[in-house]
């Protein structure tokens, strides 16, 4: 909708807006409610689908109170698409997290993912993309308190950084992940619009904000092809359940309901894992060239057929000979097809070779005829002795327990130590007895596909992936075969001993290797001197590598404090909780039952991962090992030393480490009672 510009008053007129736009929004939400459908379907099915989407609809078009329903304005100079030398006046449009109209059709506030809201990302004084006036709001519990504008059309006006874009981003961080359609720069844009049919992978440093360009990527691309991915799906893999909880709000808010989230623990949930592995064998187990090994033991079962089949038809016996049983074979096995699907067209492929010898003696079959033929007993006993039903798990059990078995199908692959590392100790007698591990879930995925094809998605967002094994990858991969991924995560973060360092191995893995890979350097979220101090790990953990170039106008707080024991660590988190924010105190998981009871004796409640911030209790008592992909205002980190020794490597502690000093947004101090670990460097005070 056009609008007339006026200079009069500008907070009043844009505070009417807001009102006149929740006033439509709740319009709409009323007319989606009011909708009667119960003549308008022709069975029950059809009833219940059309009622869960209006449900989804209803819930889209919720007004949250404290959320922005408009964050910015662009005044274009010509209106949108029409031919500049006409003249045509230029339009007003507001940019916000959901698209608005009145009753008469005319929007009130446009989606921040539509072609014209690009330019209020991508602007700028060089490239002013026809806008004339870029406008920021801000806010106070979801009412306009402010506005700052950028005149990008103005010659005489010089570039300057915007304080409320500056405010927005350091804002306090109490609850969970909340988006950044607000503030999203230009680099991140481009990896958020980029198209569907392409991979990219997104390599930032901590506070670079790639998970939420991940996420954001996934609400445009909903937007942008929502019928597509409606009938193929989207699925966002984290981590672990803590980061998926800490995530799971930004898609809602953005009215993206229908995005599944999942760890890859939860894809390749087969089998009931109660078991663990040590580092060696978790590695092996992990490695790229199990896949070999697995699909050389599923094929292991097919065995070339030494006698003829003999279907008998009325009267009439039809004889296949051995040797033209061996050729059907053979060629099912060359064409390469799964396992199961080369199973099922086996007894179709000997029963057109009874069909052909039916025809030359002068007898015309149809389909009705090879189909019995197909089920003939005959038939069916030559194929389940020739190429009989594999199961994944029992599989999988057999190659970890049965020694001979494994050196055959791990000849010229594995070593003979390798072999010996994943051999379980014990005897096992069931798949359901079975101590399955999370790498053996893997293998049993694995198995699972080479017999039947994975169901492919349309978009899968894959989050920390530097953490994955190829296995792993692979695994994920056979999510998104048709389809394309946006990979996240940064090589420096790497915590387990198979973690990646090379992304173009790891895209390989992944089935993608013309994947897109994006390097994100300007932090956004944490604060310089933490940054800088995080950084002096970088030359020890990942050579090479960017570092992240905080952009922050803020300083924030950075200390390096010795301390005499627990009380003082405890003091600590007092004294950041006298700030506003959330708060992390993150420690070695070995320091942390310490730790908790030296709160609890203080007075002091404290949440554990996952646990939603709140007012009242703000302290989070985070072990190292869950802290990756979570940020805190303020960060208390106890003992440096502790979290680089509870790791089976100084690396992957280093690793760890590097982890926890950057989950800071205002502040960080790190409290130790021994030695720093020397790759620090001065202790800073």
């Amino acid at each position: 909708m056009s609008t007339p510009l006026s200079a009069d008053d500008p907070l009043s007129r844009e505070r009417s807006h807001l009102a006149a736009s929740r006033a439509a929004l709740r319009a709409m939400r009323e007319d989606v409610e009011s909708l009667d459908i119960r003549d308008v379907t022709a069975n029950w099915v059809n009833a219940e689908v059309l009622a869960r989407q209006i449900d989804e609809r209803i819930k889209a078009l919720a007004d949250l109170s404290d959320t922005p329903l408009f964050f910015g304005r662009l005044d274009y100079l010509h209106a949108p698409g029409a031919d500049r030398a006409e003249g045509a006046e230029g339009e007003r449009f507001y940019i916000g997290r959901r698209h608005v109209h009145d009753a008469d059709g005319d929007p009130m506030v446009i989606d921040w993912r539509a072609p014209v809201s690009q330019p209020f990302y991508r602007a700028s004084k060089k490239d002013p993309m026809d806008v004339a006036l870029r406008r920021r709001f801000g806010y106070t519990r979801g009412d306009i308190t402010a506005y700052e504008d950028e005149h990008l059309s103005d010659p005489g006006e010089a570039a300057r950084t915007s304080k409320l874009l500056q405010q927005e981003i350091e804002r306090p961080r109490v609850g969970p992940m909340r988006d950044i359609v607000a503030t999203i720069q230009p680099e991140q844009d481009e990896i958020v619009r980029s198209g569907l049919g392409g991979t990219v992978c997104v390599q930032g440093g901590p506070g670079t904000g790639k998970t939420a360009v991940g996420l954001h990527r996934v609400a445009y691309l909903l937007y942008a092809h929502r019928e597509r991915l409606a009938r193929t799906g989207t699925l966002v893999i984290g981590p672990n359940r803590s980061f998926l909880h800490y995530i799971e709000q930004v898609l809602p808010a953005l009215g993206e309901l229908t995005v599944r989230q999942a760890t890859v623990d939860d894809l390749v949930a087969h089998v009931e894992v109660r078991g663990t592995d040590d580092a060696a064998a978790a590695v092996v187990k992990g490695d790229a060239r199990m896949a070999e090994v697995l699909r050389r033991a599923v094929y292991a079962h097919v065995t070339m057929p030494t006698e003829p089949v003999v279907v008998v038809r009325g009267s009439r016996r039809w004889r296949v000979p051995a040797y033209e049983l061996e050729a059907i074979v053979r060629e099912l096995l060359d064409r390469d097809i799964r396992y199961g699907a080369a199973r099922e067209a086996l007894p179709q492929r000997i029963a057109h070779a009874v069909l052909v010898q039916m025809e030359r003696s002068g007898e015309a079959p149809d389909d009705r005829v090879q189909d019995a033929v197909a089920r003939n007993s005959a038939v069916k006993a030559a194929v389940k002795a020739v190429w009989p039903p594999v199961d994944p798990a029992k599989l999988v059990l057999r190659l970890l327990t049965d020694a001979d078995f494994l050196a055959r199908q791990a000849e010229g692959v594995l070593s003979a130590e390798e072999q010996k590392t994943v051999l379980w100790e014990k005897p096992v007698r069931s798949v359901k007895s079975a101590r399955w591990s999370p790498a053996d879930a893997v293998l049993v995925d694995e198995a699972t596909d080479l017999i039947g094809r994975t169901h492919s998605l349309g978009h899968v967002v894959l989050d920390e992936a530097q953490d994955l094994s190829p296995m792993q990858y692979r695994a994920v991969g056979r999510r998104c075969t048709t389809g394309s991924a946006t990979v996240l995560g940064d090589l420096a973060q790497g915590t387990t001993p198979w973690a990646t360092r090379s992304w173009e191995k790891a895209l390989g893995h992944l089935g993608k290797r013309d994947a897109v890979i994006e390097e994100l350097t300007a932090g956004f979220r944490v604060p310089t001197d933490v940054i800088a101090y995080a950084s002096r790990l970088l030359p020890h953990i990942a050579p090479g590598l960017t570092p992240v170039a905080s952009v922050r106008e803020n300083p924030g707080s950075f200390e390096v404090r010795a301390v005499a024991g627990d009380a003082d660590v405890v003091a600590a988190c007092e004294e950041a909780l006298r700030h506003e924010g959330s708060i992390g105190l993150i420690a070695a998981d070995a320091r942390v039952p310490a730790l908790a009871d030296a709160l609890a004796a203080a007075g002091l409640p404290h949440l554990a991962p996952g646990e939603e911030t709140t007012a009242e209790a703000r302290l989070t008592l985070v072990p190292a090992s869950l802290a990756k992909g979570l940020e805190y205002d303020y960060v208390v980190l106890d003992e440096p030393r502790a979290v680089v020794d509870g790791e089976p490597d100084e690396r992957t502690g280093l690793r760890r480490l590097y982890v926890a000093l950057t989950r800071a947004v205002s502040g960080l101090t790190v409290t130790h009672t021994g030695p720093l670990p020397e790759q620090l460097g001065q202790a800073v005070s």
